[in-house]
């Protein structure tokens, strides 16, 4: 039997006190993923970009030049592990730990990745969270597409907007 003190207070470290907390923090992790997902308003907010390995001097060079801020939002460029083997070929563990990498970012609204056999593979789990995979040659071309998309989007459902704009209809 639990015992309360004159006051009625439950002692720290109470079970109760345990559950609620957690509780709290549960309803609040949700809250915000929900919102850096798109559904909240983001006005302000920082937007990732995941950019592969051989492309990303391209495209922060790109950014750079064009400024950091694309309509409502400040643009974050995070460069990937390389994941073309030495040899040729591509490494499908760090394509996939990539992608999920976008993925698990609910401020990642686009990856930029240059053509390749990996684009089939990394392409479903992008697609799965929403994800547009911008595929080139040239990084600076890429983040010029992916910055302007980002510069027409709203304050709200941000990664659905830079997808739409992003991929063909």
């Amino acid at each position: 039997m639990t015992r309360r003190n004159n006051s009625g207070d439950v002692p720290a470290g109470h079970p109760r006190l345990v559950l609620a907390g957690a509780a709290v923090l549960v309803a609040g992790a949700l809250g915000l993923g929900v919102a850096g997902c798109g559904g909240g308003d983001a006005s302000g907010a920082t937007v990732s970009v995941y950019v592969a390995a051989p492309l990303c001097g391209a495209a922060k060079g790109q950014l750079a030049s064009h400024g950091a801020m694309a309509g409502n939002f400040r643009i974050a460029v995070r460069c990937l592990a390389p994941s073309e083997r030495s040899g040729g070929g591509v490494d499908l563990a760090a394509g996939g730990s990539n992608s999920r990498r976008a993925t698990e970012d609910t401020s990642a609204v686009a990856t930029l990745e240059a053509r390749g056999p990996g684009n089939k593979f990394t392409r479903p789990i992008l697609e799965s969270a929403g994800i547009p995979l911008v595929t080139t040659s040239d990084g600076r071309t890429g983040m010029s597409r992916i910055i302007k998309a980002i510069e027409g989007a709203g304050s709200s459902n941000v990664r659905d907007q830079v997808r739409e704009s992003l991929e063909p209809s």
